[in-house]
């Protein structure tokens, strides 16, 4: 009997120092923004143009062109088309890579470039890319491809599986950039036909801010590996090419974890006219909350695009609706896109500022993800995004405050309970 009590006692010890590790392993590093923003500037006032570059680090730089691809029979051919014309180096950096027709011409393009002699570099997040077939995997390191799975799960360090690459970067010879919202996989083939098919936008992007989306990937490449990548095979000199100031910026847990929520909360607090949001993971901390019902309540206009039904996440979607009570009451206006999963993430302030990139709009985008956005301050190119988000605006049902109030009791609760685990969403 003494026997079984002592092996209980021992048990019950290593029981509670293993769920204590766990605990302290998935506390956040670093503090989080506590107060909200005083605002002091709006985003036509040069101090906002300063700002972003100082406090989010690479600074603003002139001279770039943007294009924007809308779903994936735009996003995929232009990916792939300048894969396959690269000559020195391609970095590429995703969250979703699986196997299906466009995961393999992905493998196909990166292996044929690999044997041609180009420098492939390629970075997977180990849960993001759980879906690929190792027979892929191992065709492109065959190939030459040097692949990296980011933070496979080892037991000492089980907080890192907690930690992503939510990351979207494709850079060409490191000329070339790309970002946005897509993932390589077949929901996101084709122009959002139907429910298996999903509403997406990414962006093409040629000038000096390529150069800081390189460096980004070059970040989590040596965290990584160890092995930092340089030269002019990866940081040419980039002339002026276009009209648009650019900034691409990252944030991690591992440094500057609340950059990309010190950027949304300083857009929406600079903001003076309109503020229009598509968010396909919407789950506003308070300090969001509170940062978008003020600018309401100074007469800013506000349109968020959420996912409706066909979402990906259920979880997620009743985490959000918790959350809406207070921004319909100031006059926030709140749509569910309906025609089939909504994986948009934008934001365009006043018709002058975009941000585009991987980052949603919640806690783990904010805190807890590696994630990389572009700022562009153009107003022609805002202008042109504005004409995109009408568009979606028109494909969404909007939702009222009555609505919201009044819907079932069931759905309050299970709102309610996913909302209580928020901060992992």
């Amino acid at each position: 009997m003494r026997t079984r009590r002592w092996v209980i006692g021992i048990t019950s010890s290593i029981l509670s120092l293993f769920v204590g590790f766990l605990a302290l392993n998935f506390m956040p590093s670093e503090k989080k923004i506590e107060a909200q923003l005083v605002r002091k500037y709006d985003t036509a006032d040069p101090q906002f143009r300063r700002s972003l570059g100082v406090l989010l680090g690479p600074p603003i730089v002139e001279g770039n062109k943007v294009q924007v691809l809308v779903n994936g029979e735009q996003i995929f051919p232009a990916m792939l088309d300048a894969i396959r014309h690269a000559q020195k180096t391609i970095s590429f950096e995703t969250y979703i890579y699986w196997s299906g027709t466009i995961g393999q011409e992905f493998t196909e393009a990166l292996s044929e470039r690999a044997r041609a002699g180009v420098k492939v570099h390629l970075m997977l997040d180990y849960i993001g890319s759980m879906k690929l077939d190792t027979r892929q995997l191992e065709a492109m390191r065959q190939a030459g491809v040097r692949v990296q799975r980011y933070h496979k799960p080892v037991w000492w360090k089980l907080a890192r599986l907690n930690n992503r690459t939510h990351r979207k970067l494709l850079v060409i010879d490191g000329k070339i950039g790309f970002t946005g919202g897509v993932g390589i996989a077949d929901k996101w083939r084709g122009h959002a036909q139907d429910e298996d098919h999903w509403r997406d936008t990414h962006f093409r992007i040629e000038g000096p801010a390529v150069g800081q989306m390189q460096a980004v990937f070059m970040d989590n490449w040596t965290k990584a590996t160890g092995i930092v990548l340089d030269g002019d095979d990866y940081f040419p000199a980039l002339d002026k090419v276009g009209d648009a100031p650019a900034q691409v910026f990252a944030s991690s847990p591992t440094g500057g974890s609340e950059s990309m929520h010190l950027m949304y909360l300083m857009a929406i607090t600079a903001a003076a006219r309109t503020i229009d949001l598509s968010a396909s993971y919407f789950v506003p901390d308070e300090l969001a909350v509170d940062a978008l019902v003020a600018a309401a309540r100074r007469g800013v206009r506000i349109r968020i695009i959420v996912p409706g039904k066909k979402i990906d996440a259920d979880l997620v979607r009743a985490a959000s609706r918790r959350r809406w009570g207070n921004l319909l009451a100031s006059g926030i206006r709140i749509a569910e896109y309906q025609p089939t999963m909504y994986h948009v993430k934008a934001l365009i302030v006043d018709q002058r500022l975009v941000s585009v990139g991987s980052t949603n709009f919640d806690n783990r985008s904010f805190s807890i993800n590696d994630e990389a956005n572009l700022n562009i301050l153009d107003p022609d190119f805002a202008r042109a995004q504005s004409a995109i988000f009408d568009d979606d605006w028109r494909h969404a049902r909007p939702v009222t405050l009555t609505g919201w109030e009044d819907r079932p009791m069931l759905e309050k609760l299970s709102d309610f309970l996913a909302s209580a685990i928020g901060a992992q969403l």
